[in-house]
């Protein structure tokens, strides 16, 4: 009996939390979408500033090194 008691508290307290979950998780999405596009970017951005900084000494045979 008192299992079914907990599982109807569980059930009258957690509904309206999953409701609430739905509705805002869509709004947290579009919140965030600005963020992870400037993330993205400036990912970009410092992955072609060290290629252009580590082109000389690749260029002049720097580097890893094959044991080959």
């Amino acid at each position: 009996m008192i299992k079914l008691l907990l599982w109807l508290l569980l059930f009258v307290l957690c509904w309206p939390l999953a409701l609430l979950a739905l509705v805002l998780y869509p709004l947290f999405w579009l919140i965030a979408l600005p963020f992870r596009l400037i993330g993205i970017t400036f990912e970009g951005l410092f992955a072609l500033l060290r290629a252009v900084l580590m082109l000389p000494a690749r260029l002049l045979g720097g580097g890893p090194r094959n044991s080959n």
